[in-house]
């Protein structure tokens, strides 16, 4: 199927929503996993802040307004991994977006700091979402959670990635990642949201686990 006849299909939403036995297992897991992940991983955390703030001396998290389920808006948190004035910087480095659609990459990102570099290719950075798990902004698995800005380029065919709770990884973070443009990310999340279920959120899990030790595109 190419991309024009895979547009033409429609998830169904009332479908998705339906599906109380595995959303509610996916809850309870999200909530125990999450919070076993703040205890088991809190020394690596703690050493990982103090890295970002013996860096720059600037702050250790970074927030950032995201789009959740239904469109609706939230903070998530991060491990700051750039310098503090990087939102100022992206205006100047639109033109050098290494992925087309709404989506900002760029491989050699200037804004990211020494200890930002090492976090994310090892996708550290993303280790505070436990506390957006917790909070029920996000799921450990899902589509990644796009910007505000994103949102307003989306078609229709792209807010179907908003049906469901946005995840810290997904289909698209735990394969092809960045090897592939904002398209191609679609269409996994859509693969995940129609295919989703325990044991498949059980295999990306792993597979995002094996990434931290064997980095595959992230940047």
């Amino acid at each position: 199927m190419n991309l024009l006849e895979s547009k033409a299909v429609l998830l169904n939403k009332d479908k998705i929503k339906s599906r109380f036995i595995y959303h509610g297992m996916k809850r309870l897991f999200d909530i125990i996993a999450a919070a076993c992940g703040i205890v088991i991983l809190s020394p690596l955390m703690i050493i990982i802040a103090f890295l970002i703030k013996d860096e720059d001396h600037g702050p250790i998290f970074y927030k950032q307004v995201r789009v959740g389920k239904d469109g609706k808006p939230f903070k998530m948190y991060k491990f700051r991994s750039m310098f503090v004035n990087a939102d100022q910087m992206l205006a100047k480095l639109k033109e050098q977006n290494d992925v087309e659609g709404p989506m900002f990459k760029m491989k050699d990102d200037p804004r990211v700091t020494k200890i930002g570099h090492f976090i994310c290719k090892h996708s550290l950075d993303e280790l505070p979402q436990f506390f957006n798990v917790i909070k029920g902004d996000m799921s450990l698995v899902g589509p990644r959670p796009p910007l505000p800005t994103e949102v307003a380029k989306y078609s229709e065919y792209d807010k179907q990635r908003l049906y469901v709770t946005p995840g810290c990884t997904g289909l698209w973070q735990a394969t092809e990642r960045n090897e592939v443009g904002f398209s191609e990310m679609v269409q996994l999340d859509l693969e995940y949201i129609k295919k989703a279920n325990f044991l498949f959120d059980l295999w990306i899990i792993w597979e995002t686990i094996k990434i931290i030790f064997i980095p595959n595109g992230s940047y």
